[in-house]
């Protein structure tokens, strides 16, 4: 038997979210799962059905403006990695059912995974494993030319029409959602130097990525302009204590499109592969 869970999350700032959780009966294994920018948690309730059916039970985050989210970004709301890496993640790292010798697990999609990756280096004993997909850093050089060449523009462009605007409008721009400008200055600047850090932020967050142990499971999918593998790469070259695999699931595979957002319908390919790496 699978429990639906709904469980009410408060942060330590006043931020509250739901976090939603499928916990089959005996689990072995639990995973905190962070969403990509501007995807709601409940988008990946497939996902977590799928892996539940397996045996692992699943927390989605939500994140800060998003969902459940009691936040919307404007001008007077902002904010950045810390508030998401101090705030946000503890309160549904804490929210967790941990059962003796489980193993614990952090994942994500997208910015999801590069934040799983970051937070991991901030709690280097919590976690044993790294489930990552259709992530990578958004270093402009990991990508592929001529596409490469275009994204230092981009990564001034959107940080300043969030400026201008209070928020960024990311719909309008095929983009994320509507997101905190605070955010997307800290995503950016990633983008620009491939130096993970934001504002306020004083621990030295590389570091910790570079002392995060335990292996991690990366999957690309064969078509995905948005987090090729080079992306990949480049994200796990900042774990050099992990033990990685990488695997890139085509059409075939998935039986959807390869892309960044389709297998989040279709999910079993890529539920499959990561509870494989736990057997």
């Amino acid at each position: 038997m699978i429990e639906a869970l709904t469980l009410p999350v408060v942060a330590a700032d006043g931020h509250r979210f739901d976090l939603l959780a499928r916990v089959p009966a005996q689990p072995r294994a639990r995973l905190l799962w962070l969403p990509a920018l501007g995807v709601a948690a409940r988008h990946y309730l497939p996902l977590a059905d799928a892996l539940a059916a397996r045996g692992i039970a699943v927390y989605l985050h939500e994140w800060r403006g998003n969902g459940s989210s009691s936040l919307r970004p404007s001008r007077g709301q902002d904010w950045g990695y810390r508030e998401i890496l101090y705030h946000d993640l503890p309160a549904s790292l804490a929210a967790l059912d941990g059962g003796t010798g489980d193993q614990a697990i952090i994942g994500g999609h997208s910015l999801g995974g590069q934040l799983a990756c970051c937070f991991a280096g901030l709690h280097p004993t919590v976690f044993q494993r790294l489930w990552l997909v259709a992530s990578g850093t958004p270093y402009w050089r990991t990508f592929p030319a001529p596409r490469g060449w275009t994204l230092p523009l981009i990564y001034r462009f959107l940080p300043w029409l969030a400026q201008r605007q209070g928020v960024l409008h990311g719909r309008r721009l095929g983009f994320g959602g509507t997101e905190a400008r605070g955010l997307i200055r800290d995503w950016a600047r990633v983008g620009l130097n491939n130096h993970y850090a934001g504002a306020g932020i004083a621990d030295d967050l590389e570091a910790g990525l570079r002392h995060v142990r335990g292996h991690a499971t990366a999957v690309v999918m064969a078509q995905d302009w948005l987090a090729p593998v080079p992306s990949m790469q480049g994200l796990l070259a900042k774990l050099p204590q992990v033990q990685a695999s990488l695997h890139v699931l085509d059409v075939t595979t998935l039986e959807t499109r390869a892309d960044h957002f389709a297998w989040m319908k279709s999910p079993q390919a890529v539920a499959a592969l990561l509870f494989h790496s736990v057997e």
